[in-house]
């Protein structure tokens, strides 16, 4: 079970690390190219989705593997799964319901990690 987990861990963490960064770094106006629901933020907050997902593939992976708070992690996998169910109604709203099952997914892992961590 220790191994699975780790390697949910690996995963989500490198995607909300990808994700995250990409929506810290890059503009807005190319971002929504391929992410419709950003012309609905302003930057600010397209930023600071991308800092929290940052900080949550974090806290993912760090706090366990160096054993420093080591509650951190399935505290931030709690974290990511409150962003999926956030980013499953925002899509819902929308109409955008193709993202939805992406959403869904990430965060059922993120719920994984949370309750074998806990």
């Amino acid at each position: 079970m220790n191994v699975f987990l780790w390697v949910l861990q690996a995963l989500l963490g490198a995607a909300f690390l990808g994700a995250g960064a990409m929506k810290a770094s890059q503009p807005v106006e190319k971002l929504g190219k391929n992410m419709t629901w950003v012309h609905r933020y302003s930057p600010g907050t397209v930023r600071f989705i991308g800092a929290v997902e940052i900080l949550g593939g974090l806290g993912l992976i760090l706090p366990w593997a160096t054993g420093i708070a080591p509650i951190l992690t399935p505290l931030a996998a709690v974290g990511l799964a409150v962003i999926m169910l956030l980013a499953v109604v925002d899509h819902a709203r929308a109409g955008e319901y193709p993202m939805i099952g992406v959403n869904v997914l990430l965060g059922a892992l993120a719920v994984i990690i949370a309750i074998g961590r806990f």
